[in-house]
């Protein structure tokens, strides 16, 4: 198998470059992940490995899931998509509360259905890596009216509220959180009320993983962090200059709850202000830049503390690192 090919992602200036040598092919199919923090040049080296190896590109990205929000997330063009098979990007109504678990059942579909080709699984969602590859508690989807709920009683009431009320549903999940853990507290509140049945108890019967990380590549991609900022600068500009501010105005029109997800993808809300006559627009894209800069270290942070195992490199020397890892796979 021939490697040897340079690539430039537009919006980011990203040159990945190789030199052509001869690496041994894989016995079988495997599966390659590449995570990393935004605007590090993930989607160019997917495409890149796809044209060469063959394949099919899956989305590990949370945002990019939404049909609503393809420029201001920067999703794979059309034209990208019409190059080599892409799967999980914008199949998802922004009215949807999409969830991990969701993930893990539609991509253990696509693994399924592509097992005899290479999967690259691309995406900087560190959570959708851990549960590909450690699996997931099973926890079904929490219905809105519940959800909303019990959201409206934390804003109004307190994290400390909710978890006496969550005492005296769930005594074990509560004696496991702190009071003012405002995100587990409201978790386990849901899913007792929505289930009947303690996130405790959800937590031992998991989804299985649907990757080997033993039998995979993994790289975490991560320039130097000056010109990672930069490049989170510059993907904005670009993304602004392609029309996010129109397909925000577009989502905005649809009135959706603000707490859904989509609602909160980096520069939506915004963007959002802007539209409303709040700010002028030169500080909604700035806000965005920002939330998206602190968004990258937290990435960073996430994968170093949770998933150790992948390979840090630099985006210039990633498909070294592919090859190298594909080759010791082969062994």
């Amino acid at each position: 198998m021939i490697f040897g090919f340079s690539v430039i992602s537009p919006a980011c200036g990203i040159l990945i470059r190789a030199k052509t040598h001869y690496v041994n092919p894989v016995s079988e199919p495997k599966s390659i992940l590449i995570a990393g923090p935004t605007a590090s040049g993930k989607s160019a080296l997917a495409l890149a490995l796809v044209e060469k190896l063959g394949g099919t590109i899956i989305n590990a990205d949370s945002m990019q899931v939404y049909r609503d929000l393809r420029i201001i997330t920067a999703r794979p063009t059309p034209e990208e998509e019409a190059r080599v098979p892409h799967r999980l990007y914008g199949h998802v109504d922004a009215a949807e509360n999409f969830s991990v678990g969701r993930w893990c059942t539609e991509v253990a579909d696509v693994l399924a259905a592509t097992k005899r080709e290479a999967a690259i699984v691309v995406g900087g969602t560190g959570l959708y890596f851990s549960a590909l590859t450690r699996g997931l508690a099973a926890v079904p989807p929490i219905p809105a009216q519940i959800r909303n709920e019990v959201r409206a009683r934390l804003a109004s009431d307190g994290a400390e509220a909710l978890h006496a009320e969550l005492m005296r549903r769930d005594p074990i999940a509560a004696a496991r959180l702190m009071p003012g853990d405002r995100a587990r507290v409201t978790r386990a509140l849901e899913v007792i009320l929505a289930t009947g049945r303690s996130i405790v108890q959800w937590h031992e019967a998991n989804m299985p993983a649907c990757v080997d990380a033993a039998l995979a590549a993994k790289v975490f991609l991560m320039p130097d962090r000056d010109a990672l900022l930069r490049r989170v600068d510059a993907r904005f500009d670009a993304m602004m200059a392609a029309g996010a501010l129109d397909e925000v105005r577009a989502l905005a029109a649809r009135r959706l709850d603000p707490n859904l997800p989509a609602m909160k993808a980096h520069g939506v809300p915004w963007l959002i202000r802007h539209l409303n006559g709040e700010i002028a627009l030169a500080e909604a894209v700035e806000g965005g830049k920002r939330d998206t800069r602190q968004y990258t270290k937290r990435q960073a942070t996430w994968f170093r503390n949770q998933l150790s195992d992948f390979v840090w490199v630099e985006p210039e020397s990633a498909l070294t690192a592919i090859e190298a890892q594909l080759c010791d796979l082969a062994k």
